[in-house]
């Protein structure tokens, strides 16, 4: 699929352009509380914004994460397609995760201004979406490895990362909740608002 059109992570400072976007989510999700939908949208965006970064740091090539840096390709019906970002970074996993702070920390703020969701909730997601992307890499036992010192590095006060293990296979133990149920559509499968045998089963269920 070929985006429709590409923007500088920076939009992600305006306030204007973020309320207009997480309005835009209801045709994908129905009506909803501001809240609900700028959690739903900020758990899909923040996915894509940490990949490059994430990707990067398991190959051992750092990329830089930093809002002005970062372009994210978005099509017609407003979801995310992908990101990239045009720059290296210099340093290692302090400056990185220096970096995270401030392009995680800057659209955690605009988002919670804009929809009135909360700064601590929209910060698990991301330490969710970082586990996820460290297992989607081709070496996910190392990228494991890595998830608790780059959560550390930036300092946001995000929960720390955790995974289990489903027989061989390893999956986020998530801390936060997307709140993809409150449209009318079923609770994740690994989401923590279940009870933890319902969860292990649908898990095992999913991931065999």
């Amino acid at each position: 699929m070929k985006p429709d059109w590409t923007v500088s992570a920076t939009r992600l400072a305006d306030e204007d352009w973020v309320r207009s976007r997480i309005g835009g989510a209801a045709k994908l999700y129905g009506c909803a509380r501001p809240e609900v939908l700028g959690t739903i949208w900020w758990y899909s965006l923040s996915s894509v914004l940490v990949a490059p970064a994430v990707e990067g740091l398991v190959a051992g090539t750092l990329i830089n994460p930093s809002l002005d840096a970062v372009e994210l390709d978005l099509v017609a019906d407003g979801r995310f397609l992908g990101a990239r970002s045009t720059r290296a970074l210099d340093g290692g996993l302090p400056e990185l995760g220096a970096a995270l702070t401030g392009a995680l920390g800057t659209a955690i703020a605009t988002i919670a201004a804009v929809s009135g969701a909360r700064e601590r909730a929209l910060g698990a997601i991301a330490t969710d979406s970082i586990g996820n992307r460290l297992l989607w890499t081709p070496d996910p036992e190392r990228a494991m490895a890595l998830a608790e010192p780059l959560v550390d590095a930036i300092d946001l006060g995000l929960p720390k990362p955790r995974f289990v293990r489903v027989g061989r296979t390893p999956a986020v133990r998530r801390a936060s909740c997307c709140l993809i149920y409150e449209v009318g559509n079923p609770k994740c499968v690994s989401c923590p608002r279940q009870t933890p045998e319902e969860r292990e089963a649908r898990l095992r269920a999913a991931l065999g």
